[in-house]
């Protein structure tokens, strides 16, 4: 009698699909080098005898006051160029749930265990190390739940590791998922001061934008003037501007428009939006936030003294390098361990370990969220940017050798997906699969 095979876990997925998150990360990895250069020259030029420079540009104040938006130019970095990098994640989000991964119950079990249980987890450790120190503290349990994309692939350039499509995909998919559960988190834990009448105008501009894309229409000088209204006017509201990207990023349509009443098939004006917006947000927005949100005057050995004596500072950094571990791994053990699965062949729980490890490294959104728990003027908020930034380093630095053991066999892996024996233009593997 055959016996049906096990469930497997942490497959290639479509030949396509590869080819399309290939190009996504190709795009996040020289984003996340730009990332890491500004974030360099932040610290560097807010640690110099030119400190005074950098603090007074960042804190340069432009724009309308009668609008909200007299702004200082960090102010329109995490407002507004953040705004950009959570549009494409919006995007990203409605295309995994409606074509990609995320719409197959059976694919999308494990990186959404592993995202959920690599946000909770790691805010369920800075609680516990925070617990006596009252609530205006306990406001930065949000601040270490978030992976940063960008970084962590830089990361894996950095270390020139042969990563397989099938731990590519699940890390971008984990990311994804990770990037929702900070979206609501934003949204519902960390309002400013609420003005509903602004919310319920921004809805105006906002379903004239849905409108146009859901009738494919694509052009800038309409959809650009709708999009910063909406922005602007969830700005003024009081709740967290990136929502207002997220907003406009679900309203455009994933799949292309059949003829005739036909299904929709092919991609639709989502993966055109994304091509022409991802550059954009990888490699202008989110290097330039770095730039304006990581410059923190460490004070010497004194000031780093004072930083990791706060406990603000130790639960980020422990729940970063050891919550964000045990809740990405554990959840993934969990999922798998329950349902009889197995992992996909020629993977090893050791390059699940190294991706838990690598889940760690958060940066954009978690600066983000200090900047919203604790305000700029608060010692905790430049307590937090040491301890998101050293947390994120020796994390990376953790999953470094862990991956970079396995490079051999991931070069094996990499070579398997690219035989194409019968030259139709497809990897044999891809064939099995």
């Amino acid at each position: 009698m055959n016996l049906p095979s096990p469930r497997r876990i942490l497959g290639r997925g479509s030949y396509g699909e590869t080819v399309r998150i290939g190009h996504i990360l190709r795009s996040e990895t020289v984003g996340g080098a730009l990332l890491l250069a500004a974030t360099i020259i932040a610290l560097i030029w807010a640690n110099s005898p030119l400190a005074d420079g950098y603090f007074a540009l960042r804190d340069f104040r432009i724009g309308p006051e009668a609008w909200h938006l007299n702004l200082s130019l960090g102010g329109w970095a995490s407002d507004g160029l953040l705004a950009i990098f959570f549009f494409v994640a919006g995007l990203e989000l409605k295309r995994e749930f409606v074509a990609g991964d995320l719409r197959n119950p059976a694919r999308a079990v494990v990186p959404i265990a592993a995202a959920v249980g690599g946000v909770i987890v790691p805010a369920v450790l800075f609680a516990l190390v925070n617990l006596t120190q009252g609530p205006a503290i306990l406001k930065g349990w949000a601040i270490p739940t978030a992976t940063d994309i960008a970084f962590a692939l830089a990361v894996l350039a950095v270390i020139s590791t042969h990563l397989p499509t099938a731990l590519r995909t699940f890390l971008l998919t984990l990311a994804v998922v990770d990037d929702l559960i900070a979206i609501a988190i934003i949204a519902v834990f960390y309002p400013g001061e609420l003005h509903l009448s602004f919310l319920a105008i921004a809805a105006l501009p906002l379903l004239a934008f849905t409108w146009l894309v859901q009738k494919r229409i694509h052009a800038w000088y309409l959809l650009l003037p709708l999009a910063f209204t909406t922005w602007a006017l969830v700005h003024a509201s009081g709740i967290h501007a990136t929502v207002a990207g997220v907003l406009l990023g679900f309203a455009v349509p994933v799949l292309r428009s059949a003829k005739r009443g036909g299904p929709e098939a092919g991609p639709g004006l989502a993966e055109h939006f994304e091509h022409l917006v991802r550059p954009i947000s990888a490699g202008v927005a989110v290097p330039l936030f770095a730039f304006f949100s990581a410059g923190v005057a460490l004070g010497g050995l004194s000031g780093l003294k004072s930083a990791f004596t706060d406990s603000v500072a130790l639960g980020i950094v422990l729940a970063l390098v050891a919550g964000k571990f045990i809740g990405v791994f554990g959840a993934t053990w969990l999922v798998t361990s329950t349902t009889k699965a197995k992992l996909d062949d020629g993977l090893a729980w050791i390059d699940v370990a190294g991706l838990a490890l690598l889940a760690g490294v958060g940066f954009t959104v978690s600066l983000l969220i200090s900047e919203l728990s604790f305000g700029d003027e608060s010692p905790h908020y430049s307590h937090a940017k040491v301890a998101i930034l050293a947390g994120s380093v020796l994390a990376a630095l953790l999953a470094a050798v862990v991956l970079r053991s396995r490079n051999r066999h991931y070069r094996k892996l990499a070579e398997l997906e690219t035989v194409d024996n019968d030259g139709d233009g497809i990897p044999d593997v891809y064939r099995q699969d």
